[in-house]
């Protein structure tokens, strides 16, 4: 399943009734495409004259990238609702998972069998859901090292970072050889682009099929 606005406003004030005594007002809610997250609770901030924080300007985001059971979904909504009633009503225990969080999570766990968490580790089908398919040109370089094994490095399409990163491997004393290949195979998005001197080891047969 994936949410929509539509679903996500009918749940809100569903469990706002019945988990929260009706006492949030609706914040307006976005449906995103983002790969880093199921759902978020957006605010504002700023210091008030006393030097304490004060939020404002609320917003729900829940994201459609992923195909997720609907009690999935639901419990995305609720655990942002609960970042949205501290926010509102004890701003002192923002932000992140404090212990207030963890409480009223624990009491909503209890009273109405649901499974919130403080954190989601993606399935490796939801690992997948993630990644960009989108043809993107990438600079990659396959590395032999030493010791038998061949690794890859995206790195960003720039001269110097390719020399950098080249310089800094060949300086390790443990890489035999580095070659470079330009390409758009959207296998290489789900790997980080940068010059750091670090080197990714995916299964040797399917990095044979794009590589």
């Amino acid at each position: 399943m994936k949410a929509d606005i539509a679903y996500v406003q009918e749940r809100f004030r569903e469990f706002n009734v019945r988990m929260f005594d009706g006492k949030l007002p609706e914040p307006p809610i976005a449906i995103t495409n983002a790969k880093t997250y199921f759902g978020v609770c957006a605010f504002r901030k700023h210091r008030k004259w006393n030097g304490k924080l004060e939020y404002s300007d609320f917003r729900i985001r829940i994201s459609r990238r992923f195909d997720l059971p609907q009690e999935e979904i639901d419990d995305t909504i609720i655990h942002e609702m609960i970042h949205y009633w501290i926010g509102l009503f004890s701003p002192v225990d923002m932000p992140g998972h404090s212990p207030l969080f963890r409480k009223m999570m624990a009491d909503i766990n209890e009273r109405f069998g649901r499974h919130i968490s403080v954190s989601h580790r993606l399935t490796p089908d939801q690992q997948e859901q993630a990644v960009d398919n989108r043809p993107k040109k990438h600079v990659v370089a396959r590395v032999v090292l030493k010791d038998g094994r061949t690794g890859i490095k995206v790195i960003p399409c720039m001269e110097r970072h390719i020399r950098r990163y080249r310089r800094g491997m060949m300086a390790s004393g443990k890489v035999s050889s580095i070659e470079f290949f330009q390409t758009t195979d959207p296998f290489f998005n789900r790997f980080p682009s940068s010059s750091a001197f670090t080197v990714y080891f995916p299964d040797p047969d399917v990095l044979a099929q794009h590589l």
